[in-house]
């Protein structure tokens, strides 16, 4: 199972060709010093919004922060697992998580 969810996260990452996954064991994305995205433990997805976004996308895709290592992300969303299916309009939302850190003072 946690093998099949990292294949969706790289091919959803390797849509989005600004960037790359990094990670061996935590994977995630980052740019600028900031990460914005991570799969978890338990093979879910989180990503990271602007406060606006995040208000936003958390009704919109009926969903609650995202918590990994028993911790709550903050400023990360959970996605759902059916959004998992179009991978292409889930790109769209890392493209906007990406321009969104990049848009923050570099760590």
């Amino acid at each position: 199972m946690k093998n099949e969810k990292l294949e969706i996260y790289d091919k959803l990452v390797a849509k989005c060709p600004r960037f790359e996954r990094k990670g061996k064991t935590m994977h995630f994305t980052s740019a600028n010093g900031h990460m914005f995205s991570q799969l978890n433990k338990a093979g879910e997805i989180g990503i990271r919004f602007s406060k606006e976004a995040q208000e936003k996308y958390l009704e919109e895709f009926q969903t609650t922060f995202f918590r990994s290592y028993g911790a709550v992300m903050r400023g990360y969303v959970l996605i759902p697992e059916h959004m998992l299916d179009d991978l292409d309009a889930l790109a769209h939302y890392l493209d906007e998580s990406y321009d969104y850190v990049m848009s923050l003072e570099p760590k």
